[in-house]
């Protein structure tokens, strides 16, 4: 079963993503563009995930995801009709209350089509149903409009050490 709308409206994609339904990108001719599916714990390869990054102009590194993996909650992909990822967010989180959104991605080739959006909700409902109660995210001034705006996060006071630039409080 495919979903036909825009991935940044208001519709039922992420419940129905969390399924591993695809979801079917309208332009605006309302013909069917290409076919993205959206799910929960797909495996990938550092290989994907390098070529993801590298698609925007971000720094790659080689073996990051072995790394980091084991401390999340979970994550979504976000793939072509071909498996290619296109999309992808982690869901870190602290074994309770709390999850922390980090590294939401988009293939360059495919930015500004709701991807980034549905694969934020459907990650915001996963840890939603695993009990959290909060979800966070940090980001640089430029994808405020993302975040709040088609996201729904909302503003809050929040600080930030770089730990490497300093010694301590």
């Amino acid at each position: 079963m495919a979903v036909s709308g825009r991935g940044s409206g208001g519709c039922p994609l992420s419940r129905r993503a969390s399924l591993g339904l695809n979801w079917s990108q309208v332009g605006d001719a309302g013909t069917v563009s290409e076919v993205i599916s959206y799910a929960w714990r797909d495996p990938f390869t550092d290989d994907e995930m390098v070529d993801l990054v590298r698609s925007h102009g971000g720094n790659a590194v080689a073996g990051w995801w072995s790394k980091i993996q084991q401390h999340s909650l979970g994550w979504v992909t976000a793939r072509d009709g071909d498996g290619l990822l296109l999309g992808f967010v982690n869901v870190a989180w602290d074994g309770g209350d709390h999850a922390f959104l980090i590294d939401t991605k988009t293939r360059g080739s495919h930015q500004h089509r709701g991807i980034g959006t549905a694969v934020v909700r459907l990650a915001a409902n996963r840890a939603r149903a695993a009990g959290c109660e909060w979800l966070h995210v940090d980001f640089e001034p430029e994808l405020r409009s993302f975040y709040f705006d088609a996201c729904g996060f909302r503003p809050t006071d929040a600080g930030l050490i770089h730990l490497p630039s300093t010694n301590g409080c």
